[in-house]
């Protein structure tokens, strides 16, 4: 008997020549594959190629991984294979704001997020609640100057001990040490907010309502030791004016950074992103 058809994405980077579609597309016939999609990619300031291929195949994973190897090692090839039904273990890190972290759970309900979220873990006990009414584990991990290191240790024994494959912070308003930026490089989203001008420290959007700004918007990013400056996934923008207040900013600010941080989680996890040096490349 046939097996049923399993649906897949494909991922992969190498250094860009003639004849890698046709190579891949060669490697998927192998294994009796169906391309339901395909996106790709050539970076003219790294000299990459980037692909993602959707595709359906009554074989396994592993026959699919090993028709593409030989294609792997004659172009220098990074791949990534996994099957569409896959889930993305993620760890969810907040502070005291529940906007971000309210809308990822309501979007994990809904059915609209690809991942699973064994834990979320907090430097401070406000949204224990919150956690508690989505049914998800809720672990307090004090932060001092003096108490850092070991709860960096502590998220890192979280980490093993749920084979998590992504940390999200949503609003957790804790600098990590550049070795655990290290440690977490292309597993870790961040969301900031995003101003023309911008503005740092405290208050920032009574700072942007004092400057009249007439943009506001909010940055999902990679987490690098460069606080705030890590590969953007996504960002969202908004027009105001005047007549707005700082409160109404910060109101209108909470809900693009929701909005943005959900779309650069939901990008990852169905792998989408892909980095190309201190850029990424989306396809979506």
């Amino acid at each position: 008997m046939t097996s049923p058809s399993r649906s897949y994405s494909l991922t992969l980077s190498c250094p860009d020549r003639p004849g890698i579609v046709h190579g891949v597309s060669g490697a998927l016939v192998e294994v009796g594959a169906n391309i339901t999609e395909s996106q790709q990619y050539g970076s003219p300031g790294t000299g990459s190629f980037f692909m993602r291929v959707a595709l359906t195949t009554d074989a396994p994973a592993e026959d699919v991984e090993a028709a593409l190897r030989p294609l792997a090692e004659e172009f220098g090839m990074d791949f990534s294979l996994a099957g569409t039904e896959r889930r993305t273990r993620t760890i969810i890190m907040v502070s005291k704001a529940a906007h971000c972290l309210n809308d990822l759970l309501f979007q994990h309900r809904s059915g609209t997020l690809p991942i699973d979220i064994p834990v979320i873990v907090s430097n401070h006990r406000d949204l224990e609640g919150l956690a508690a009414f989505y049914g998800i584990e809720f672990r307090h991990i004090p932060v001092t100057p003096e108490t850092k290191d070991a709860a960096e240790d502590a998220l890192r024994e979280l980490i093993a001990e749920h084979d998590v494959e992504l940390v999200v912070l949503a609003r957790y308003m804790q600098i990590l040490s550049d070795q655990l930026c290290e440690d977490l490089l292309g597993r870790a989203i961040n969301i900031h907010h995003s101003f023309l001008p911008s503005f740092k420290g405290a208050r920032p959007y009574h700072q942007a309502h004092a400057r009249g700004v007439k943009l506001i918007g909010a940055t999902a990013h990679y987490v690098t030791g460069a606080l705030d400056e890590g590969p953007i996934i996504e960002q969202e923008v908004i027009r105001v004016d005047h007549a707005r207040t700082a409160e109404q900013l910060a109101s209108i600010g909470r809900e693009l950074e929701g909005r943005a941080l959900v779309q650069a989680v939901q990008w990852h996890a169905e792998g989408r992103v892909l980095l190309d040096g201190r850029r990424t490349v989306v396809f979506n």
